[in-house]
C-alpha cells in the first residue's frame, strides 16, 4: 500500500475516523494494529519482524533500566545491538558480502563456494525501524528517557504507518509522549494535514514521477553517448527528482500524523539552497542526519552525546582533529553503506565526507569575507558539487562512475551535447522554479499570506494543485527511499 493509491486514501480515512472516534486505549491498539495491516500489504509474514523487533527492545530497555552495574546494562545494549543489526545484516547485506568474499577468493585461485545461490528479499523500511529501535535502547542506556512500560504504546510508536517505510526517524522521547496523552480533536488538525497530504502527492504524482523518465532515459544511455555536459545535467535531474519524490513522503507522513494530532519535526528545509555542504547536511533529510550525529559520529569523536543541542553543536565544532576526521569520514562511509549493499553508495558516503572536509578547511581562511558575498559564491560552488554527488547514489556500477568521472575531467566533454534538447530546458526550468519558490515563501508569503490577495493567491495555488493530483494520481511508481 503506497501513500500515492486510492486503497490508501481510503485506509487513511477510515483509520482518522476510528482514531477520533476511540478513547486513548482503543486508540494506541488501532494505530498498532493498522500500522500491521498497513504493513502486511506487501508481505504479510514480515510484519513477525516489526513484532519481534518491538517485543526484544520493549523488554531489554526495562531490563536496562533495572540494573545498576554498568557492564550488565552496557552487556544488555550490545545484545540488542547484536540482534537488530544481525537482521539488517543478514537481509541487507549477506549477499553482498557473500558475492564479495567469493570474487576475492577467485581473485587469489580458489573458487570454493562460500554460500549457495541465496534469494533474500529484502524487507521494506526496516533500516529506518532498526534506527528507530536502536536510538530507543541507546536513549534508555543514556538515561535520556525511561522505558515505556505500556507495550502497546511503545508497539504503535514503532510501527505507526506514516514513519514506517521511509521516516522521518522518530526518537521515542518525541512521539511517545504524544501518544500517551488523549489529545482533543480540533479541525485545524483536519486542515493542516489535508494541505500537506496534497502538496506531498503533488510533489510525487505531478512532479517527481514526470522527471523520472528523463532521468531513466539519461541514464539508460550508452557512456559513449553522453559528454560532460550531459552528465552535470543528469546529475541535477536525479538531484531534483529524489528529492521531490522523499520530500513529498515525508509531506504526506507530516500531514497524516497531523489527521491524527500527532506532530513530526519537518524533515526537509530547500537544501539545494544550502551555501555550504555542511548548510545543506541540515537542510536534507534532516531526521536522518540528526540521527547519525547522535548515535554515531559524536560518539565517535570521543565526545558526550547531550541533551543540550548548543553544546553538542559546539563539540562537533571543535572535532577538527585527526580523530575528529577520522570519525567523519567512517561516519559517512557507513552512512552510504546504510542506504545500499553497493559500493557506490560507500563512493558517496565518502564524496560528502571530503566536500564537508574541504568546507572544514576553507571556511577557516574566510572569516573576512562579506557574509551575503560568502552565501552567493558559497552556493554557486557548492551546490554543483552536491548534485554531482547524485552519480554514484544512481548508477550501481563502479566501472560508469569512474567513466563518467573520467568525462567530467576531460574540458573537452563540455563542449557538445548528447541528449534531447528539452532535457536540459526541463532542467533549467526546475532549478529556475525551485529559487522562485523559496524567495516566494520565505519572503512574500509572511508578508500577504493575511491579505484578501494573499487568501485568494492560496487558494487558486491550491485548488490547481488539487485539479493536478486527480489527473496524475495513479499507481506510477514507488517512492524511491522504499528501497533502502
Amino acid at each position: 500500500m503506497t501513500f500515492n493509491s486510492i486503497t490508501f486514501l481510503l485506509f487513511l480515512l477510515i483509520v482518522v475516523v476510528l482514531y477520533w472516534r476511540l478513547p486513548k486505549t482503543g486508540r494506541l491498539w488501532m494505530i498498532a494494529l493498522s500500522s500491521l495491516v498497513f504493513y502486511g500489504f506487501w508481505k504479510p509474514q514480515y510484519t513477525l519482524l516489526l513484532i519481534f523487533a518491538a517485543v526484544l527492545d520493549y523488554f531489554v530497555a526495562i531490563e536496562i533500566d533495572k540494573r545498576q552495574e554498568p557492564n550488565k546494562r552496557r552487556m544488555l545494549l550490545i545484545l540488542s545491538l547484536i540482534l537488530n543489526l544481525g537482521i539488517l545484516f543478514y537481509f541487507k547485506y549477506l549477499i553482498f558480502f557473500k558475492d564479495n568474499m567469493q570474487e576475492l577468493l577467485n581473485f587469489f585461485g580458489s573458487y570454493v563456494r562460500i554460500l549457495p545461490a541465496l534469494k533474500i528479499i529484502l524487507p521494506i523500511g526496516i533500516s529506518f525501524y532498526t534506527f528507530e529501535t536502536i536510538s530507543y535502547t541507546v536513549d534508555v542506556y543514556r538515561r535520556h528517557i525511561k522505558p515505556e512500560k505500556n507495550f502497546i504504546s511503545y508497539l504503535s510508536f514503532l510501527v505507526y504507518f506514516p514513519h514506517l517505510i521511509a521516516g522521518p526517524i522518530l526518537r521515542a522521547s518525541d512521539i511517545l509522549p504524544q501518544f500517551n496523552t488523549r489529545i482533543a480533536f480540533h479541525w485545524s488538525f483536519i486542515t493542516e494535514g489535508f494541505k500537506r497530504i496534497i502538496f506531498g502527492l503533488f510533489l510525487k504524482v505531478v512532479v517527481a514521477d514526470n522527471i523520472a523518465p528523463f532521468v531513466d532515459q539519461g541514464f539508460a544511455l550508452e557512456n559513449a553517448a553522453l559528454s560532460a555536459t550531459d552528465i552535470v545535467t543528469l546529475a541535477f535531474l536525479f538531484g531534483f527528482q529524489i528529492y521531490f519524490d522523499f520530500c513529498a513522503y515525508s509531506h504526506i507522513a507530516i500531514g497524516c500524523a497531523k489527521l491524527m494530532g500527532i506532530t513530526f519535526f519537518e524533515n526537509f528545509n530547500f537544501p539545494y539552497l544550502a551555501v555550504s555542504p555542511k548548510a545543506f547536511w541540515k537542510r536534507w533529510h534532516i531526521s536522518l542526519s540528526n540521527w547519525i550525529k547522535d548515535y554515531l559520529y559524536i560518539p565517535l569523536t570521543g565526545k558526550k552525546v547531550v541533551y543540550d543541542r548548543q553544546e553538542a553543536i559546539s563539540e562537533i565544532r571543535n572535532s577538527s582533529t585527526l580523530k575528529g576526521y577520522t570519525a567523519l569520514f567512517l561516519t559517512w562511509a557507513i552512512m552510504g553503506f546504510w542506504h545500499g549493499a553497493n559500493w557506490t553508495f560507500v563512493i558517496w558516503g565518502l564524496y560528502h565526507a571530503l566536500l564537508v572536509t574541504i568546507h572544514r578547511v576553507i571556511s577557516k581562511f574566510t572569516g573576512n569575507i562579506n557574509k551575503t558575498l560568502l552565501n552567493i559564491s558559497g552556493w554557486c560552488i557548492s551546490l554543483p558539487f552536491l548534485m554531482l554527488g547524485w552519480i554514484p547514489f544512481r548508477v550501481n556500477k563502479i566501472s560508469t562512475v569512474k567513466a563518467y568521472a573520467g568525462k567530467l575531467l576531460h574540458p573537452s566533454q563540455y563542449l557538445w551535447l548528447g541528449m534531447r534538447e528539452n532535457t536540459y530546458l526541463v532542467t533549467a526550468f526546475i532549478m529556475l522554479l525551485t529559487i522562485i519558490t523559496y524567495f516566494v515563501y520565505r519572503y512574500l508569503v509572511p508578508v500577504i499570506a493575511n491579505t484578501i490577495l494573499g487568501q485568494i493567491a492560496y487558494l487558486t495555488v491550491f485548488s490547481i494543485m488539487i485539479a493536478l493530483v486527480i489527473v496524475f494520481l495513479r499507481p506510477v511508481s514507488q517512492f524511491i527511499y522504499f528501497q533502502f
